[in-house]
């Protein structure tokens, strides 16, 4: 699947909120008188376009299921999150639909979202989730979805070059990570054994968030102030790394901060590298012989650690969303969350879309039980060791830099990780900028 997915935008502004709220009081009276009269209309439904064959599939269950109607209604990932809110804004329609985790506290803030924590046929779920995946459904300490996809930042490996260098073991740390880059270096295997993609685009903050997890360290604390510049418990040492890979070991090419993820993955497929930060998706497509050079050499091991880290990575997920506007029935409401756990829960007592979707389509999923469904190990056979990636997902983390200011905030702190990396800045100096962009723009929000 897809997955733009990871992406952060910031084309709404959170000072645009009160303007889509006054946009949206003067359809809000007539919404509500309507609610009732809509009682008996199809369940509307919205996604982006994407296994819109096996939605409609799963919809047709439902329907027989339940005897309620469901509109499905797509959009391109492109144009998705505008295009609802043009929707939310002029008072459309909407029952339940797809959410990115990344917008959600704009979505939670202006009042188009409405939480689903009374609901425990829904958060009965959340035992049989991972704990990452509720944790991005959860805004200001209410629960506003039920997963739908969900996925994370790999470190990928080409066996056969390690073979070559004489390297047996895949590296467990960082420090190993450039100990085995320079002897693949030496023996004249790759001249920049490691690929980042460091290029100003949606996928940045998933890399370094993911380096910087692995290394201890965070954004943000538990209270959301910055913490990004702290020695200790910042993402100095992550920067630091990146730094002296590309400046003194030079193992990785001063090209990173130009090369996007779509581009980074042609480049890793050609062989050019024996290491590389990549979605954990990708590995299907590096294996297979119709796209990629070294189809069958690709490997996936747990993130590397920090001296003070540990395997942690990132993760990101998609989730069903109930609607204010679908709140304001009783009917209503309780139509959209039966059909938001027939996709995001069980169907007739059996995960069938979630497996459905892994199974036809590659996407991701967020159950830790289905790790254990034998149908599912089978085909993660593709993506590698079915009990490793089990054990990498359980270490996902939530992106800690998810707010309404995300966007102004994100080209400051991509622009300082850059200028760090091809030696414009320290590492200090780049996360002090990073870090005084946040607390400003905490302190206006």
């Amino acid at each position: 699947m897809t997955k733009r997915a990871g992406g952060i935008r910031a084309t709404v502004g959170r000072r645009d909120f009160l303007k889509y709220s006054a946009a949206g009081l003067a359809t809000g009276t007539a919404l509500g008188r309507a609610g009732a009269a809509r009682a008996a209309a199809p369940l509307e439904f919205f996604i982006w376009s994407a296994a819109v064959d096996q939605v409609k599939s799963h919809i047709t269950g439902f329907e027989r299921k339940t005897g309620l109607k469901v509109n499905l209604s797509t959009a391109p990932w492109a144009q998705y999150r505008e295009a609802m809110v043009t929707k939310f804004v002029g008072g459309a329609p909407i029952d339940a639909l797809w959410v990115s985790d990344t917008w959600l506290p704009e979505w939670a803030e202006a009042g188009w979202l409405a939480p689903v924590d009374e609901f425990k046929e829904l958060t009965r779920y959340n035992a049989d989730v991972d704990d990452f995946c509720v944790k991005s459904m959860t805004y200001n300490g209410k629960q506003y979805g039920i997963t739908y996809y969900s996925d994370w930042m790999g470190f990928l490996y080409n066996e056969e070059m390690l073979a070559k260098a004489g390297i047996t073991t895949p590296p467990e740390t960082w420090d190993q990570v450039v100990e085995q880059s320079l002897k693949i270096k030496q023996a004249g295997l790759s001249q920049f054994p490691v690929l980042l993609s460091l290029a100003q685009e949606t996928w940045l903050i998933e890399f370094i968030s993911a380096m910087t997890f692995s290394q201890g360290g965070r954004f943000t604390d538990d209270k959301g102030m910055a913490v990004m510049a702290d020695g200790d418990k910042g993402a100095v040492k992550a920067l630091r790394w990146i730094v002296d890979a590309v400046q003194k070991h030079k193992i990785v090419s001063p090209a990173c901060v130009e090369t996007g993820e779509l581009a980074g993955l042609k480049a890793f497929s050609s062989g050019q590298f024996a290491f590389g930060l990549i979605p954990k998706y990708r590995v299907r497509t590096l294996n297979d012989p119709a796209q990629s050079q070294i189809a069958g050499k690709v490997k996936l091991m747990m993130m590397p650690r920090g001296d003070k880290g540990s395997h942690a990575t990132v993760g990101w997920m998609r989730f069903y969303g109930l609607t204010a506007n679908a709140r304001k029935d009783k009917a209503r409401t309780a139509e959209s969350v039966q059909l938001m756990e027939w996709f995001g829960g069980k169907a007739d007592g059996d995960y069938r879309f979630q497996k459905m979707l892994f199974l036809d389509v590659g996407a991701a999923f967020g159950v830790k039980s289905l790790f254990q469904d034998p149908d599912m190990r089978k085909a993660y056979q593709a993506f590698g060791d079915v009990d490793l990636i089990a054990k990498q997902q359980s270490l996902a983390m939530k992106k800690d830099v998810v707010t309404p200011w995300f966007g102004e905030w994100n080209e400051v702190n991509g622009a300082a990780w850059q200028a760090a990396a091809v030696g414009k800045s320290t590492p200090e100096d780049a996360l002090k900028r990073s870090a005084q962009k946040w607390n400003e723009l905490k302190k206006n929000a």
